[in-house]
């Protein structure tokens, strides 16, 4: 089925899942879009099956909390910046909730965490100023960048360069082969005023990269040259929390969730916000995310809501 205008307003929540007790902080579904892994600030780790649209599994982190969660490419096993102790990030092997490895090192709040798209290494930035770059099999770091200011990181689709932003006014674009060097070319761009950036991605066509911030705006720039592209508001964010943005798999859309509760949609090409979608969250949607292979939207705020569609292209 093709994601256009209609379909994307016809999206309804098909379950709503009440698990946790604290807001869910960060969800990423598996590279295949069958499983979806959620943490929360109530320290749990909750897995959900996308087919069948069903909680799998639970799994407790009280000792060391945990946030940014993301699958690695191996089946089973995720890693996670820790919110308690200290702030070494974690390797899960999540059926028998055993942490395979640390990787200790930042010496502040890890605020970026993202993994490669084709092979087993990550990316991380923390409140220290710096951004390191890991493997799995080693609990060394691999690569470490001093920056001046607070870092976020994105890899590209290809795995091949990746983006760190910094001080919520630059963009700076890495060669993985040789980030050693230095950035290969720097985009400035206004310094944000009302807010920090606190998350970028690229779209899937590897064209656009979208920041998403802590204050209501969303920004979407041209990955090639820099040039701002679009600028996404309309959304509630008066918390200061950061609202994850996310593109669906075909780059042509755009979601948010905001503090009201409802998820936002905008047509990437034009900025034209294209609905409003109603969850009756009661919480602030902090985290939205298109499955990569299915038709299916989850939003979080306390609560996991799955969303499908009730029209199709052809209605």
């Amino acid at each position: 089925m093709k994601l256009v205008d209609h379909v994307v307003r016809s999206f309804k929540v098909a379950k709503v899942f009440r698990e946790n007790t604290d807001k869910i902080n960060s969800i990423d579904f598996s590279p295949s879009g069958d499983t979806l892994i959620s943490c929360s600030e109530d320290d749990q780790i909750v897995i959900y099956d996308c087919e069948k649209g069903t909680q799998m599994r639970t799994v407790n982190s009280k000792k060391y909390g945990v946030d940014l969660i993301h699958f690695t490419h191996a089946k089973n096993t995720a890693v996670h910046s820790s919110t308690k102790v200290d702030d070494t990030i974690r390797y899960l092997s999540l059926h028998d909730n055993k942490y395979i490895r640390y990787f200790p090192g930042h010496t502040k709040k890890v605020v970026s965490l993202c993994i490669s798209p084709v092979e087993d290494t990550f990316l991380s930035g923390s409140l220290d100023k710096t951004l390191r770059l890991w493997d799995l099999r080693s609990p060394n770091c691999q690569g470490l960048m001093h920056l001046s200011g607070r870092p976020v990181a994105a890899y590209d689709p290809e795995g091949l360069i990746f983006a760190a932003g910094v001080n919520s006014e630059s963009i700076k674009l890495y060669d993985l082969r040789s980030f050693d060097k230095g950035p290969f070319i720097t985009f400035k761009l206004s310094q944000e005023k009302e807010c920090d950036w606190t998350g970028l991605k690229f779209s899937r066509d590897g064209k656009t990269i979208l920041i998403s911030t802590n204050g209501s705006i969303i920004r979407l720039i041209d990955a090639f040259h820099g040039t701002p592209m679009q600028t996404f508001t309309g959304h509630l964010n008066n918390k200061g929390i950061p609202i994850e943005a996310s593109f669906s798999p075909d780059s042509q859309f755009v979601f948010s969730g905001s503090t009201d509760g409802r998820v936002h949609v905008w047509n990437a090409d034009t900025g034209y916000k294209v609905c409003v979608l109603n969850a009756d969250h009661p919480a602030p949607v902090q985290c939205v995310q298109f499955n990569p292979k299915y038709m299916m939207l989850a939003s979080a705020c306390t609560n996991m809501a799955f969303w499908l569609p009730t029209a199709d292209e052809n209605a």
